[in-house]
């Protein structure tokens, strides 16, 4: 192996551990249902939701694909962190009163989210600037500012995850 790729896979393994917290996305378990929502139908916010946090997670995937390659495409990392922006952005309006796991529903939203909305709704702001200033700096052409960029991006998924969203085991 030589100097220069040992000195990549050094300075993107942090980068790559802090993608890995944001690639699961909600619903992704064999979590079952349970409780009095189980025998009612699930609001369309959840599947919406669930199929946003699907795709953030998918984006994250891809920008750790390119990162890992060594030769990362920033075009593709820029199309990827703009969609994690989009879906982000979107999930504001997809959490309704009533539909945490708590509530019981098949979800891994936790009930602290409608206790904490302030919190939570700053959670998903967090995510939007990051996910936007790593478009900038993709579409910026700087590869180690766009590799330094991924754990305050990664950073805004595991805040939320820690917080709001079932743990897993």
């Amino acid at each position: 192996m030589s100097q220069a790729s040992f000195t990549r896979i050094l300075i993107a393994t942090p980068f790559v551990v802090a993608l890995a917290a944001c690639g699961e996305a909600e619903g992704s378990g064999d979590e079952g249902e349970t409780g009095a929502a189980a025998d009612t139908e699930v609001p369309t916010e959840i599947a919406e939701r669930q199929a946003n946090f699907e795709a953030i997670g998918d984006s994250f995937k891809v920008i750790r694909t390119q990162l890992e390659s060594g030769e990362p495409d920033l075009s593709v990392i820029a199309t990827e962190a703009a969609n994690m922006s989009e879906k982000g952005q979107a999930q504001a309006n997809l959490f309704p009163a009533g539909t945490s796991v708590d509530d019981g529903f098949d979800t891994e939203a936790l009930a602290v989210i409608w206790d904490e909305q302030e919190d939570f709704g700053q959670k998903g702001t967090d995510l939007g600037a990051a996910a936007a200033k790593m478009v900038e700096l993709a579409e910026s052409g700087d590869a180690a500012a766009v590799a330094a960029h991924v754990k305050d991006l990664g950073g805004t998924c595991k805040a939320c995850h820690d917080k709001f969203r079932v743990k897993k085991d």
